[in-house]
């Protein structure tokens, strides 16, 4: 808690998405965290508008580049981890519980045996615990599953980079539904959070400005467990449970869903065909 990352927040409206430049104050080393990849779905066509903001950023305050993370596979954007790591170097890291991820979705993709499920996209594999060095900084990595399998909050001083376990406190908590969630394993895991010092900085993946509010990204432990919708002021795990499988019932896939699955499970790549063109499958009634 002593140490004080600089972040940088960079919001993207299209999927309210919020990614980060995270720096070391004592160096020029920094990380980003959760990047996105511009996608037309109706036109089927990617643009790195998101990405180049976050690139400049990068390179005009004169910053090297150690890591790429994600919190997890995303399912609402594409990941802009491959162009970012082409234009500026770095590691892309995941959560090592992305082999479930790939096994899950290989077979609902139909992928062949040329998809690898070993997690090789990615640059490193982080188990609950692992830490890493982003410069003179020590950050590690909190396996946090209940949404997705491969979930990890990236603990960097007294900043915590939580992904989509939980959101602003008028926000509550993300879907525990898609295949491999688990409404009692997110419950569990966002005690895991609010176990931290109150104190602690909180930054989340996406934010939708409930009830027409400014779009938020930060806020502490301490304000998560007392006035967070879903699960603040002490709520029992069986009552959210209930909750969140019934709100859960009355949600609709996210648009991006199936292109952002097939792409992000392979650490941001886009699958080609066998004569090498970028191709996305479009399975039928899978989700």
């Amino acid at each position: 808690m002593d140490l004080h990352p600089d972040v940088t927040a960079f919001f993207d409206a299209e999927s309210n998405t919020i990614s980060y430049v995270v720096r070391d104050p004592a160096s020029t080393a920094c990380a980003v965290i959760d990047p996105v990849l511009d996608m037309d779905h109706a036109a089927g066509r990617i643009a790195h508008d998101s990405a180049d903001r976050i690139i400049a950023h990068v390179r005009n305050a004169g910053l090297t580049l150690e890591w790429i993370i994600e919190t997890h596979v995303h399912a609402d954007h594409l990941s802009a981890a491959p162009y970012i790591q082409e234009k500026l170097g770095g590691q892309i890291g995941i959560g090592e519980k992305i082999l479930v991820v790939q096994e899950t979705f290989g077979k609902i993709f139909n992928e062949g045996t040329e998809f690898q499920r070993d997690g090789s996209q990615f640059d490193r594999l982080f188990a609950d615990g692992d830490s890493y060095q982003i410069g003179n900084m020590q950050a590690f990595a909190m396996h946090t599953p209940g949404h997705t399998p491969a979930c990890m909050v990236h603990v960097i001083g007294d900043a915590s980079f939580v992904g989509d376990t939980l959101f602003m406190p008028d926000g509550g908590s993300a879907r525990a539904d898609f295949p491999g969630g688990d409404a009692g394993e997110l419950y569990d895991s966002i005690q895991k959070v609010l176990a931290l010092p109150e104190q602690m900085r909180l930054f989340m993946c996406h934010d939708y400005g409930p009830n027409g509010r400014d779009i938020r990204w930060e806020t502490t432990v301490g304000e998560e467990k007392r006035h967070n919708i879903h699960v603040g002021g002490g709520r029992s795990r069986e009552d959210f449970i209930a909750f969140r499988t019934k709100r859960d019932a009355s949600l609709s896939m996210p648009k991006l869903i199936l292109p952002s699955l097939q792409v992000n499970m392979r650490a941001g790549e886009v699958p080609r065909d066998a004569e090498g063109r970028a191709m996305l499958k479009l399975p039928i009634n899978a989700l």
